[in-house]
């Protein structure tokens, strides 16, 4: 009896960690605010404001963020940022996400981008989160319309 119960320990311990979707819920993802945070003549750095709300009763740690991102319809950049964020419980926390992109890759959005109009953006990629158990990747995209600060 004591060996069937060590050996079903055991099989819990290996299993727990490569299993968080268990007992995660998963964050999700939503871009706030996009910020022209620079311009030259070849190109245009952004500051993307992605909210990450933690539904889970207990706190996350995002590792890193992989994204693209595109502003009506068109990719303008991609990157990924290496930062470590607590997302305390059941709360939301503002992620700062930088990206640069040439002026080739804008094409049409420039136009709306200089005269403050609302956008068409979709982001899309992974989160790499740490539980007390476990790191799992989750892939997000969310889209929609937004202003563009200056």
């Amino acid at each position: 009896m004591k060996l069937l119960r060590k050996v079903l320990v055991l099989g819990l311990l290996f299993l727990l960690p490569g299993c968080p979707s268990w007992f995660l819920e998963t964050p999700t993802f939503t871009l706030k605010e996009v910020a022209v945070t620079r311009i030259s003549l070849e190109e245009i750095h952004f500051l993307f404001g992605i909210e990450v709300q933690n539904p889970n009763h207990f706190d996350l740690k995002l590792r890193a963020l992989e994204y693209k991102a595109y502003l009506n319809d068109q990719e303008v950049g991609k990157g990924r940022v290496e930062k470590e964020v607590q997302i305390a419980k059941s709360s939301s926390t503002l992620v700062q996400v930088p990206m640069k992109t040439d002026f080739k890759n804008l094409g049409n959005p420039l136009g709306f981008i200089l005269a403050g109009q609302d956008l068409r953006y979709k982001i899309e990629g992974a989160a790499i989160l740490k539980t007390s158990l476990s790191t799992t990747t989750i892939p997000f995209s969310k889209s929609g319309e937004i202003k563009i600060r200056k």
